[in-house]
This record gives C-alpha cells, sequence and structure tokens, in this order.
C-alpha cells in the first residue's frame, strides 16, 4: 500500500467574501502545490473526513462519527449538488475493519453532505465525481463532543484497514483550524430553530438563501472587526500544524474539549477531521510533512491551511 495524507481547509465564504489579492495569492499557491501532489500522487482512493453543518447529520440522531456507502451533495453554498463517486465495496471492507478493530463506527447507506465534503473535492479533482472516495463524517460542532483519542482510534482503525486494500490511498482531511462563525446552538435556541436542529428540516431554497447571506455578512463584520465572535488564533493553529508535522499524535489524547473552543472557537473542533487524516497516514508507517501552509483569513472567518504529507521513503 501507497499512502498519503492532504489537509485542506474550507469555507463557504471563498469567492463571496476574499481577502486581500496577496493573501488570496498566497493561498492559491498554497493550493496549487497541494493539487499538484496529489495529482502526481493519482490516488486510487481518497478517505474524506469532513464536517456537517447541519445538512446532513441534526440532532435527532448525531454520531461522533460515521462513514458513507452513499453519498449525495446538497449543494449549498454554490457548491456543486449530487451523488459522489463512493466506493461502495471499499467503504464496506473499511467499516468493517474499523470495527473488528473496536472502533464503534455508525455506518450510513445513504449519506447527506454539505460544502465541507464537497468543497476539497472541487478544489483538488476538479469535481465530486472524479475520483473512487469513502465520506467519513467527524462531528466537529454538535455538542456533546467525545474525546479526541477516540478521533485519533477512528484515523488509526481506519489506516490500518486501507492498508487491506492494497491500493494508492489519499487521506484527506477538511476543516478550518481556529474559527467561529455563526452556527446555530441546540441550548437555548428558539423552538422553531430547536425544532430543525433535531428534525433536520430541509429549508427551502429561499431559507437557504438567507442563512447563506448571514454568514457571508457575518463574515464582512468580522473583518471589519465589529463582532462578538471569537477570533482567529494563530498560535493555536500552528501548534496543531506542529503536533501534525511532528507526528506526535498521542499529544491530541489530552486536549480537552473545553480547551479547544476556548482557543479555536466553537468549530475548531474541525480539526478533529486532520487528526483523523494524519493519524490515518501514520497507522501505514512513519510519515513527513512535505508542505505546510497557513494564514488567518477573517474574511473566510478561518484560520486557513493547507499540508501535504507523504510515508517516509523505503516503506
Amino acid at each position: 500500500m501507497t499512502a498519503a495524507a492532504v489537509g485542506l481547509s474550507h469555507s463557504p465564504l471563498i469567492g463571496k467574501n476574499d481577502p486581500s489579492p496577496e493573501v488570496r495569492a498566497a493561498v492559491e499557491t498554497a493550493v496549487d502545490d497541494a493539487r499538484s501532489f496529489v495529482r502526481d500522487f493519482d490516488p486510487e482512493l481518497v478517505v474524506l473526513y469532513a464536517p456537517d453543518h447541519y445538512n446532513g447529520f441534526f440532532y435527532k440522531e448525531m454520531p461522533p462519527f460515521c462513514l458513507a456507502t452513499e453519498a449525495t451533495s446538497v449543494g449549498d453554498f454554490g457548491s456543486v449538488a449530487g451523488p459522489l463517486s463512493v466506493d461502495t465495496e471499499a467503504a464496506r471492507a473499511l467499516a468493517r475493519g474499523a470495527l473488528e478493530r473496536g472502533v464503534d463506527l455508525t455506518v450510513s447507506a445513504r449519506m447527506t453532505v454539505d460544502h465541507g465534503f464537497v468543497q476539497p473535492l472541487e478544489v483538488l479533482f476538479g469535481g465530486i465525481d472524479k475520483v473512487p472516495v469513502v465520506p467519513v463524517f467527524v462531528n466537529g460542532v454538535a455538542t456533546p463532543l467525545g474525546p479526541v483519542s477516540r478521533i485519533r482510534a477512528l484515523g488509526t482503525a481506519l489506516g490500518e484497514a486501507a492498508a487491506g486494500l492494497d491500493r494508492r490511498v489519499l487521506f484527506l482531511g477538511s476543516g478550518g483550524l481556529s474559527h467561529d462563525p455563526p452556527v446555530p446552538v441546540l441550548d437555548g435556541a428558539p423552538p422553531r430553530v430547536a425544532d430543525a436542529l433535531i428534525e433536520g428540516h430541509p429549508p427551502t431554497p429561499e431559507q437557504r438563501a438567507r442563512g447563506e447571506e448571514r454568514v457571508i455578512c457575518a463574515g464582512r463584520e468580522y473583518a471589519a472587526g465589529s463582532t462578538t465572535m471569537i477570533p482567529l488564533n494563530p498560535g493555536w493553529d500552528n501548534l496543531v500544524l506542529d503536533t501534525l508535522e511532528r507526528g506526535s499524535l498521542a499529544d491530541v489524547d489530552d486536549w480537552s474539549v473545553e480547551w479547544m473552543a476556548a482557543e479555536g472557537g466553537g468549530s475548531a473542533h474541525e480539526v478533529r477531521t486532520w487528526i483523523a487524516a494524519f493519524a490515518s497516514l501514520a497507522a501505514t508507517g512513519s510519515y513527513r510533512m512535505t508542505s505546510r501552509f497557513y494564514a488567518p483569513v477573517p474574511e473566510w472567518i478561518a484560520g486557513f491551511a493547507v499540508a501535504v504529507a507523504q510515508q517516509e521513503t523505503g516503506r
């Protein structure tokens, strides 16, 4: 088996509320480098770890993580709608492998995903149907959140299971680092909002458009400094990246849910997708991070990062 990993931040505000041309150019260069790496690696399978933003998973049933044997995008924030090219047989094999290794993995035969899954596939591959993929939802916002050690265990189990497939596998983590966007919270929510968060009523096109416009406006206010959202935290973001680069993944077992939110904001737990992806790669052998980019981008309400890692030579 040959394996690699990419961590890539996403934001629904890209192209809608952009930073200065200099920052955007730096981001594009980093993304181009990752795209070139992926093209040269030519994965036969992508195991994609990504969060949801109350488009596919709701409080009626909220697993800490879930693997899909089929998945369809809702097309939020202008992302592509429709089915992902899920490798169902590989997905079933990975699910069995995780369960055999003691990870209580939920499986969805009809997962709904949003821009968190779609954006990295569009950015790196040019579409949601260009490469066989196994989507893995990792909860990063809906409380209560479990210990980070279980996310590392998930990534390790799926990495070990993937090694048995004897294919070129890319483990891809999709998530912002520090960020505190205006995500609805169940506790204290008005009855109408609480019902939507629990039952998952699909919004009308008008409701979706209004919700997306609120996020765009929040990004503009955040960049202008007139907001109550927690500031981006480059120090914490680089601690996360340092930990992944060193390969000292066991360190994350001591990261508490409360500490991560205090340091990185309400949606900082999206870094769990990165932890899972790099734990999967580490499960196949030692690795080295070959490129790393980071920039705090308040216009996107995100500590934005791109990182690439591959197995050490000789493995």
